[in-house]
């Protein structure tokens, strides 16, 4: 459909008209004009006073469900959430019954997610059915659509096998997306190592085994000058790891969750299953590390980190709890609460996520093809059941009222607007 936006305020440091605030004019799907006081020529004229003009979000990190596990989610529940969440695109991990390990279930995926507003790239796993010891068929579904390839929350604990799996993957320019955790060193503790640990009576996950997985894969990468990504890093020492390596001139990138900004491990002392993620909640010494380490670059992208259960998963004792929140509606008010402006939620959570994909990246310019996300940075809303679009819940949000609100997303000659 065609529409004029007007009075909105771009927010997208590649535009030419960053920062200024515009009418835009889109008719079958491209940005016509872009200036001030266009004249209506009869389309729909939606006011956007207030609100901010980004290229539309696009999440790294999300687990769908489908096929096999819709009852936790599917494409058609994790769009809309997605869609309210401002993400015009999403990669979507493996985990799944069957997994997504060759092009049949990349084309399951490509196929059943055509003509959608939302763009879903389906992430094909690294090892056959995740368990990190025979390769999955990379190649292929490379070809078939797949856009990375990861194991998910599970980690490849096999040097040898991860060191093939690069080099493998080298070959025809595959990008590894991989979650960082020594297995042997982490055990089955399920909070951070700290005085709160101990306070709560919990075996604790140091920050040692996520930086010694983290340590081996930038040796593994500089030995094969092989590109790798480090999938939701939660530590100080991350940190610091991956800014060296990059200053070093590796290729080594990588993403934190959004929740990893703004949740600590405080949280816990109610043995609240919905603040049970996976890598856990940080001190607050890692989160102010990990705002640093965003700002200043060596933090590529943020994630949603979007993990949908049943209630009977969540709803039960902490230790047999499964890992994970919903989060693909509550990214943005996140970033807001965690104080990053608007050119760097635009840079986090639209360019530079596809710019590690190999992905076009939208511009908010006069002849590009419309991609956008609309927000009022400002405007509360009540995160419950009524607005809530994914088909699970377990989020540690639900019930308060949250700050910044996604007003309308734009792609593929869609248009969907939020009161």
């Amino acid at each position: 459909m065609n529409f004029l936006l007007t009075g909105v305020t771009v927010a997208d440091p590649n535009s030419k008209f960053n920062r200024q605030t515009v009418d835009v004019r889109v008719e079958q799907g491209k940005i016509i004009a872009i200036g001030q006081k266009l004249a209506n020529k009869g389309e729909e004229a939606i006011d956007g006073k207030g609100c901010l003009l980004s290229p539309g979000f696009f999440d790294l990190n999300c687990a769908i469900g489908d096929p096999g596990f819709e009852t936790k989610e599917d494409i058609g529940t994790a769009t809309a959430a997605a869609m309210a969440g401002g993400f015009t695109g999403l990669a979507v991990l493996p985990h799944s019954s069957p997994v997504v390990q060759s092009k049949a279930e990349v084309a399951y995926i490509v196929n059943k997610a055509k003509n959608n507003l939302v763009d879903v790239l389906p992430v094909g796993a690294i090892s056959q059915n995740l368990e990190g010891k025979e390769l999955a068929e990379l190649y292929d579904m490379k070809r078939a659509g797949a856009v990375a390839f990861s194991d998910g929350t599970k980690p490849i604990t096999d040097d040898g096998f991860m060191s093939r799996a690069l080099q493998y993957a080298k070959g025809f320019e595959g990008l590894l997306m991989v979650y960082p955790e020594n297995k042997s060193i982490a055990g089955k503790s399920q909070i951070n190592e700290s005085r709160n640990s101990v306070l709560l009576g919990m075996k604790g996950v140091p920050g040692l085994a996520e930086e010694l997985h983290i340590s081996r894969d930038i040796f593994l990468a500089a030995y094969h000058d092989a590109p790798v990504h480090i999938s939701n890093i939660s530590t100080a020492g991350s940190v610091a790891l991956i800014k060296k390596a990059k200053k070093d001139g590796l290729k080594i990138s990588c993403d934190v969750a959004a929740h990893q900004l703004v949740f600590t491990e405080e949280l816990l002392a109610d043995f609240d299953s919905n603040y049970k993620v996976k890598p856990p909640l940080r001190g607050k010494a890692d989160v102010k590390a990990l705002l640093t380490g965003l700002k200043e670059g060596t933090i590529d992208a943020v994630s949603s980190q979007h993990r949908p259960h049943e209630i009977e998963f969540k709803d039960v004792e902490f230790e047999i709890a499964a890992y994970g929140i919903i989060a693909l509606q509550t990214v943005l008010p996140l970033l807001l609460k965690a104080g990053l402006d608007a050119e760097q939620i635009a840079v986090k959570l639209s360019v530079n996520p596809r710019k590690l994909l190999g992905l076009a990246v939208p511009v908010i310019e006069e002849g590009a093809d419309a991609n956008f996300t609309v927000y009022n940075p400002a405007e509360e809303w009540l995160y419950n059941a009524d607005s809530n679009f994914s088909k699970s819940a377990n989020s540690p949000l639900m019930n308060q009222k949250l700050t910044g609100k996604v007003k309308l997303v734009y792609n593929n000659k869609q248009l969907q607007v939020y009161g």
